[in-house]
């Protein structure tokens, strides 16, 4: 069985894929929290991304898959943002993948061929209001995907997905009640809003086997908002 690393999967997308990966490879979740009541078929390894070194010693030789799932949510006007808001915003979500690749990349080439995923948004593609923070994390996110595809190809592959508005613990403040669930369904085409499982299966897709000839792209799972005009 395939050896995955999941960096967060305690709640919403990554639950979601622990889930559906914890009988078919052999799972490692490092997350802050675990909750052993789920029992799920994993093995957990304490780690706070914001803060901790990973401990690679707990990780199998060779790993075949890794998730990248820690990130943030920070909309406000950006004359009310402080610089340490966005200093926030780049270490979770970007410098943290960041060591975090570093410290497996030796596990990740001795595989045959291994497969990372990382979460972008879709206000990196069209730009959003109140998104300056985010965007310019998660943004950087993508071109670093392109180019870390570009030098590890074959050996490894990485790719993106950049979905809207999904209805995660992360996201509650802005889908925590019907009529904000149902605005926020109304500005994307599919007229819903995404659900952990709809990222979880994309995941799913790019770091299986199906997906082998994929690497350095930005799959945009977001209800058609990227690439599609609607009035709202």
């Amino acid at each position: 069985m395939k050896n995955i690393v999941l960096i967060g999967g305690s709640y919403g997308i990554g639950l979601a894929i622990a889930q559906a990966l914890q009988y078919e490879s052999n799972l490692f979740i490092a997350s802050r929290s675990f909750d052993a009541s789920l029992e799920l078929r994993a093995t957990h390894i304490p780690f706070d991304a914001s803060t901790d070194v990973l401990d690679v010693s707990a990780l199998p030789d060779q790993i075949h898959g890794l998730v990248y799932l820690p990130g943030s949510i920070n909309l406000r006007p950006f004359k009310g943002i402080k610089p340490e808001a966005f200093d926030a915003d780049w270490q979770i979500n970007f410098l943290s993948m960041v060591r975090v690749v570093q410290s497996l990349l030796p596990k990740l080439t001795a595989a045959e061929q291994s497969s990372i995923v990382l979460y972008s948004t879709v206000a990196v593609q069209l730009g959003m209001p109140f998104h300056t923070s985010v965007a310019a994390s998660k943004g950087a996110i993508e071109g670093f995907a392109r180019a870390f595809a570009a030098e590890y190809a074959p050996k490894i592959r990485m790719n993106v997905i950049a979905p809207s508005l999904t209805d995660t613990p992360l996201a509650d403040k802005f889908l925590n009640s019907d009529e904000k669930k149902e605005k926020a369904a109304q500005r994307n085409p599919m007229k819903k809003v995404g659900t952990p499982e709809d990222i979880a299966q994309a995941t799913l897709f790019l770091l299986s086997h199906a997906s082998n000839w994929m690497t350095g792209q930005i799959m945009h799972v977001d209800g058609g908002m990227s690439r599609l005009s609607i009035n709202v």
